[in-house]
């Protein structure tokens, strides 16, 4: 089966631990396992939903890939112009580069302005930074971002709390464009907007992707949301990927049993359809101190011996014809691809 798709990202054996201290002399006594282990790799121009639990590290992969959050282990190659380059191993003059073509939009549309600061005081700072010298096309700059996002120009000298959090978070897209990146980390980008708003910012960023060939890595927890704008979707739980398909091929033939029961919870509004719900028993494990094998298998209802002693690996099966991933010791009986 030939593959055109062109690697933008590859992530290898990703680890993102956080020490744990304590007494006076603050001892790390273990670690937060935020990212344990996942091998992931982001294609040029498509949208990579990231879906999980809160807690499940999801945010700290992304933070990672920026190198916001310094990484623990593995590497994460980024594609410069044919040229893949481990972000974690860049030189200091090098990793402005990195900055200027992978760039984050964040939750809280509230807290990412800085509220001193004009629109245009927020959005030249990046241009500065990146060489644009003169004010006046910084303004025109600024002003076409704008109007990028469906906003007036003239809003550039207005304040932060002049706006609704649907227009803070269309300037922060507007931001994340400024220095015209290839991928954008969108960190629950529309969780905190109303559903009628959520739903034009998702058009907006499907209409930016289009025209800008942007590739978008889209952290959430809603699943409906995560299906409307993915090409793929990758499923993680404890810090791993547990399983990773095409968005169609998820939500039809989902295995296994944590994105089962996910899918389970999404509200369905005919009543003549209601779905069985798969409901989770227990609280998602510590990071701190995981369980043996299988991380889910404390909350699975078709865990077997093996799966208390041993960590299933992502495995590759194909399904229609596409890859379809999945890490639980019940597709063994499956033949893999």
């Amino acid at each position: 089966m030939s593959d055109t798709r062109i690697p933008l990202v590859k992530i290898k054996d990703a680890q993102t631990y956080f020490p744990v201290r304590k007494g006076v002399m603050r001892k790390t006594v273990g670690y937060v396992k935020a990212v344990d282990g996942i091998d992931l790799t982001v294609y040029k121009g498509e949208t990579l939903g990231l879906v999980g639990e809160s807690g499940c590290g999801k945010t700290t992969l992304g933070k990672s890939i920026l190198q916001l959050i310094p990484a623990t282990g593995g590497t994460f190659e980024y594609n410069f112009d044919g040229e893949f380059k481990d972000l974690r191993q860049l030189p200091r003059e090098e990793i402005d580069e990195a900055r200027k073509r992978i760039q984050i939009v964040f939750q809280d549309p509230h807290s990412s302005l800085n509220p001193s600061f004009t629109v245009f005081g927020s959005l030249q700072d990046p241009l500065k930074r990146f060489g644009v010298r003169s004010k006046e096309e910084r303004r025109k700059i600024v002003g076409d971002l704008l109007e990028a996002v469906n906003m007036p120009r003239d809003y550039m000298d207005r304040f932060p709390h002049e706006f609704s959090g649907g227009q803070r978070q269309r300037i922060g897209i507007a931001r994340a464009l400024s220095v015209k990146p290839e991928l954008i980390i969108c960190d629950e980008a529309v969780s905190a907007l109303d559903v009628s708003i959520q739903a034009q910012v998702l058009q907006l960023l499907k209409k930016l992707q289009k025209e800008r060939g942007l590739t978008y890595i889209f952290i959430t927890h809603d699943l409906s949301v995560v299906e409307y704008i993915s090409d793929r979707i990758a499923v993680m739980y404890l810090g791993r990927i547990v399983e990773l398909a095409d968005a169609d091929i998820l939500y039809a033939h989902a295995a296994h049993p944590y994105t089962q029961a996910l899918l389970s919870a999404i509200p369905v509004a005919d009543l003549d359809h209601k779905k069985s719900r798969v409901v989770l028993e227990g609280d998602v494990p510590s990071p701190v101190n995981p369980p043996p094998g299988c991380p889910f298998h404390p909350r699975c209802s078709f865990r077997g011996e093996r799966c208390d002693k041993e960590i299933p690996k992502l495995k590759r099966y194909i399904r229609d014809g596409r890859e379809h991933y999945i890490a639980c010791h019940l597709m063994d009986t499956e033949p893999e691809a």
